[in-house]
């Protein structure tokens, strides 16, 4: 009787350790989902900073460049102010 007691008890602890196991594996698949998820979700935010930065950028370079022709027509303008007689449009 007494080693038909130990085997059912050791066969009901097989039984817990699967059913543990089968948790775990069910756990380890969630885990591993949200990780590519989560992983999915940087790449996507990274490119879309990356075309942001991009964005700005180009519209610093814009910006910049239309600073710079106002000041040389400014230069010119002052220039042209500054020569005796000189009443020419300067563009």
């Amino acid at each position: 009787m007494e080693q038909s007691d130990e085997l059912t008890q050791l066969r009901n602890r097989v039984r817990v350790l699967e059913e543990r196991i089968q948790g775990l594996r069910a756990s380890r698949r969630i885990l591993m989902n949200l990780i590519t998820a989560q992983e999915r979700e940087k790449r996507a935010r990274i490119q879309r900073l990356e075309q942001e930065n991009t964005r700005l950028q180009q519209q610093s370079t814009r910006y910049a460049k239309a600073v710079l022709e106002r000041n040389i027509r400014i230069i010119r303008l002052e220039q042209a102010l500054q020569r005796p007689g000189s009443q020419e449009d300067i563009s």
